[in-house]
């Protein structure tokens, strides 16, 4: 085949198998990755037949990444970020230190020297941010406080594996592997990689937030939109390749920033409609070029070996989140979100395992262990989260042992004892506090009508009592944390949150314990609000709808004052 034609041929072949293959799972009741996977593994170098190019292959994974990654950011603000910083740093710093003694021990137990055996755990403790994502959005949990708090988590990894891949080179001598070819001591070297992060992360901050909208501002005033979806691509990828060249990170993270400083601009929904497109073809290609790096053999060769990898991803990592997360007083329901989320690894331990085999510090059967563990991993992940829903409703049919695990429960899951009477009856209970909750509370808090806020962010919730309105920190589809908002004496329930998928359980709840309580849902579109309707959730708003109706409410004002006029 003529190089020329290289990239035609990996797309044609790498789409094509993927769209046959990924069908044949869905049909068998797997997931479509599967597919996908296998795919890669039918065209790669380690299957006969036809060998895809992996270097175009890679490169249009990583085109992928940046993109998924960009319409990420797009939904995921600096303030959620922040706003998650208390579990998420802690909790994946520790996280990554379990994860990697792990896999040193496991490794040590082979007979591997010490650098060798600290490369693979390390490789092992970093979760694949874009197997994450398609875990979260096939679920709606992209936008709840549990999805939040899982990108907010491997957001951390990635910043540390930054740092990693940046500083291993410098101490790979001292752990017996090849010297670096870097001029600067180690000493040198980690402080001009923390200035270079530090400085990535104020340009994005400071710089990038008030720039780039403005850039879509102007593009958005052409009127072409052409041009628009123009700008948001090369945005997504010039600004995540600026962001290596210059600093140093990771073209995922550079990406991950752009989108969450274009956020900030009103054209942020309509640039992730435009790319969502190229977001799920590109996302294919990520599971196909890891496929194509799997070589089966070494399941034949190394099973046991092969088992213990993929225990430590699947098993070893899962129960240390569980336990970090409930340490930090945050319900079961959140530690088994953020376990799911990370019983997989994916780009950046293929990245860390081909630098340590340049260095001398992980043998070829250790990337080969690697991409196996990867593999297997990201093929039982859906099947993982899937049995999250089975594992709570054995928890609710126990709830003595439930009542063990969040024995240590925040005390802001109830309402303080000196709260004022006004706020225990007759009240508002307002479940969300996002964007438009907290417009609906300012409007009551304008009326004089007291409201309790119900919200399933911690951060959020101690925030807003410091600031002095009551509020409740919990899922609101728990009876408990409608209990104890007071719903039993409340006037109304004001559903502003962005899911409406537990709607039904928060209705059924706040009526049988108040029956002539109303009910206020939020919701996206007409066909959602119909079905909300009809299951008698209660009086629903769709966004589209009253914003229709408060413009033309507008026009016959205007069309009536110059009518009278004449």
């Amino acid at each position: 085949m003529h190089h020329a034609v290289s990239l035609i041929t990996i797309l044609a072949a790498g789409f094509g198998l993927a769209l046959v293959l990924g069908f044949i799972a869905a049909r068998l009741k797997l997931p479509a990755l599967v597919g996908y996977l296998l795919a890669g593994i039918a065209i790669g170098p380690a299957t006969p037949g036809f060998v895809g190019d992996m270097a175009i292959a890679s490169q249009l994974a990583e085109i992928g990444v940046m993109l998924l990654m960009f319409g990420v950011g797009l939904h995921f603000s600096i303030d959620d970020l922040l706003a998650v910083r208390r579990i998420a740093l802690p909790g994946a710093v520790v996280q990554m230190g379990v994860a990697t003694a792990l896999g040193l021990g496991v490794a040590s137990a082979w007979g591997w020297s010490l650098g060798e055996a600290l490369v693979f755990g390390v490789s092992l403790s970093v979760a694949s941010t874009v197997v994450l994502l398609k875990a979260l959005e096939s679920r709606g949990l992209v936008e709840t406080a549990d999805g939040r708090i899982a990108v907010g988590w491997l957001v951390v990894e990635d910043l540390a594996m930054v740092l990693v891949l940046v500083l291993l080179p410098a101490v790979a001598p001292a752990l017996g592997g090849k010297a670096s070819a870097s001029a600067h001591g180690t000493g040198l070297t980690i402080l001009i990689t923390l200035a270079e992060v530090a400085g990535f992360l104020a340009f994005m901050l400071v710089v990038g937030r008030r720039l780039f909208p403005w850039v879509l501002w102007q593009v958005a005033k052409t009127g072409s939109r052409e041009l628009f979806t123009l700008c948001v691509v090369s945005a997504a990828v010039s600004i995540a390749y600026g962001s290596s060249a210059l600093f140093g990170v990771s073209f995922a993270l550079g990406a991950f920033f752009a989108g969450m400083v274009l956020r900030e601009s009103e054209f942020s929904q309509r640039a992730a409609e435009q790319t969502l497109p190229l977001q799920d073809a590109f996302a294919v290609l990520f599971f196909v070029s890891v496929g194509m790096l799997f070589d089966p053999q070494v399941l034949v060769d190394e099973p046991l070996h092969v088992l213990a990898t993929v225990a430590v991803i699947v098993v070893g990592k899962s129960l240390a989140a569980v336990m970090l997360v409930l340490l930090l007083k945050y319900p079961v329901r959140t530690a088994l979100v953020v376990a799911a989320s990370l019983a997989q690894v994916g780009e950046f331990s293929f990245i860390l395992a081909g630098l340590g085999m340049s260095l001398g510090l992980l043998p070829q059967e250790g990337q080969s262990l690697i991409l196996a563990g990867a593999l297997i991993s990201i093929a039982l992940n859906p099947i993982v989260f899937a049995a999250l829903g089975p594992v709570q409703r054995w928890l609710q049919r126990r709830p003595g042992l439930a009542a063990r695990l969040e024995a240590a429960l925040n005390p802001l899951a109830e309402l303080p004892v000196h709260t004022e009477g006004k706020y225990l009856a007759n009240q508002v209970v307002l479940v969300g506090w996002g964007r438009v909750g907290k417009q609906i509370a300012q409007t009551l808090a304008d009326k004089g009508v007291p409201f309790v806020v119900a919200e399933a962010n911690r951060e959020w919730v101690q925030q807003l009592r410091d600031s002095g309105v009551p509020a409740v920190w919990g899922d609101a589809t728990e009876p408990e944390v409608l209990i104890q908002a007071h719903i039993r004496d409340a006037t109304a329930l004001v559903i502003a949150t962005p899911e409406t998928v537990q709607v039904r359980r928060m209705v059924d709840t706040a009526r049988t314990l108040n029956p002539s309580i109303e009910v206020v849902v939020r919701s996206h579109n007409l066909e959602e609000a119909s079905l909300l309707s009809q299951e008698g959730a209660g009086t629903v708003f769709v966004g589209e709808s009253e914003l229709a109706k408060s413009m033309a409410r507008f026009v016959l004002e205007v069309v009536h004052a110059r009518s009278g006029t004449r």
